[in-house]
């Protein structure tokens, strides 16, 4: 089996070739296969490590996608206020991130109140920030949970 180990210099694309280590030992795939293959791994290698540089639109697109499918939590993790939701008051789907920063009660209220924790991952940061904003401007509405969190720091 021919090995192409990884070249952190290269930009890779869909159909260059690719070895690492799995449990069974060092497998060789296309940059495209593993991206079906292994998703998290690709894009923690991208992201996190940053030891893999890939096409954006032949290999970055396409993986995204399978991450959605594939690892849902993972993939609701990474895109946190990005994630396209379903908002009260807008006609199609709008970024988390525009309710949150103009419409922090609603935001608010959808997020938590609404059960929609599931939809959009806030980071502690995220969470502290929109609790604080939320209890500046309509103390009561704050979940007694969310005011402790907030005490606690």
């Amino acid at each position: 089996m021919e090995n192409y180990p990884l070249d952190s210099e290269k930009v890779y694309y869909s159909e260059d070739w690719l070895t690492l280590d799995c449990d069974e030992g060092p497998v060789s795939l296309r940059i495209g296969e593993w991206v079906v293959r292994d998703p998290v791994r690709i894009h923690k290698m991208i992201v996190k490590e940053k030891t893999l540089q890939v096409d954006q639109y032949e290999v970055m697109n396409p993986l995204v996608s399978k991450l959605r499918r594939a690892d849902y939590d993972y993939y609701r993790r990474i895109t946190g206020l990005k994630m396209m939701i379903d908002f009260p008051g807008y006609s199609s789907d709008v970024q988390a991130k525009i309710p949150y920063d103009t419409d922090p009660l609603g935001f608010y209220k959808w997020w938590r109140k609404g059960k929609h924790e599931h939809v959009v991952y806030l980071s502690p940061a995220y969470q502290f920030k929109l609790f604080q904003k939320v209890h500046t401007m309509e103390p009561k509405l704050l979940l007694k949970k969310d005011l402790e969190y907030m005490q606690s720091f």
